[in-house]
This record gives C-alpha cells, structure tokens and sequence, in this order.
C-alpha cells in the first residue's frame, strides 16, 4: 500500500528529470518527491530519498527543454520499516529487477506566466507510459523551485500485482508531488 505511493513518488521524480548535459544544477537540500496513495480509503504519504535530475530548461524557449529524471525506487521513504521491506518486492516495485524509475521529457510548453506543461515518458517496472506533467516555476535570487502534481495509476505499471490489484484495498490513483530547487535557470 505505502508501495503504491512510493509508486506515485516514482513516476513524479521520472517526470521532472532531465539528461542534456545542461546549465541546471538540482540542489538536493531544497527538493522532494512525494506521493500519497490511499489504503482502505485512509491517506499514506511517502517520499524518494534519491533521485536524480538532468535540466536543460530556458523558460523563454520551453519547446527546447531536455528534462530527465532517475528515481531509486528501493530509496521510498512511507515511515514504517515493514512496509519498506515489503514495496522492494516483486509485487509491489521489484528493485531487484528495476532499481530505477525513469523519466525522459518528450515536449514542454508554456502555459502562462511561470505554467508550463512538459510532456514525456514515465517507465516504472518496465512499463512505459506518455504522462503530461503541469509545471510552475518561481525565482527567489539565483535559485529557481520547479513545484507541480500528477496523479500516477499505479496499475498502470504494474505496482500492486497479485492480490494488491483489489482497488478497495488500495487505491489505483496515487498522488505525486514535486519539489525541485535549480540553479541556472534563466529569467522567468
């Protein structure tokens, strides 16, 4: 079940990480990946550990934009030791077999001042799947914070096979979050 948020996590960091050799830098200390996911209808809330960002980002030419992310799934953070050693297994993220959850920006596009929208591919256990990842940027000195949500299906990757497919056990939409600090990012 926190497996599912994990998930969730997953898939956002994969959405939002970018592999040009670019002028941004991630700034770990001031960024997340989180995810809630709801179990028997009760909310559980989990975040990444490690994760990892490539940007080449200008936000006054976002169609040139190369975003590639890569997320430890084994790194999902849901509070509770026996919950961790079960997400790891093959039902749930299979880290053994896929260790990483990627992302790979394919598209990104203004949507107003500070909005954009950047469309790529998300693969977790294997599956690929096209996700559309609403953005907003805001500026504070030299640092930028690229902050948006998405809601992830985990059946959709295959997280929660076996008996955990039963929705009513645990929810398929899994809410991801993100949080991430830049340096070198252009004018807004």
């Amino acid at each position: 079940m926190r497996t599912l948020l994990a998930t969730g996590t997953l898939a956002l960091a994969a959405v939002f990480i970018a592999a040009p050799a670019g002028a941004q830098q991630l700034v770990g200390a001031g960024s997340e990946i989180a995810f809630t996911s709801k179990q028997m209808g009760v909310p559980v809330d989990g975040k990444f550990r490690k994760f990892d960002a490539k940007v080449a980002f200008d936000p006054k030419k976002p169609e040139a934009a190369a975003i590639a992310f890569t997320v430890d799934l084994a790194s999902a953070s849901l509070g509770s030791a026996e919950t961790e050693a079960e997400i790891v297994k093959p039902d749930w993220f299979d880290t053994k077999k896929f260790p990483q959850a990627t992302f790979k920006s394919t598209a990104a596009k203004a949507t107003g001042p500070g909005r954009y929208e950047v469309a790529g591919t998300l693969t977790i256990k294997g599956t690929a799947q096209n996700v559309v990842v609403p953005v907003t940027l805001a500026q504070s000195g030299a640092n930028t914070t690229a902050t948006g949500s998405f809601v992830l299906k985990r059946l959709a990757f295959r997280i929660g096979d076996g008996d955990w497919k039963d929705t009513s056990m645990v929810a398929d939409d899994v809410q991801v979050r993100f949080k991430l600090a830049l340096t070198g990012v252009g004018p807004i």
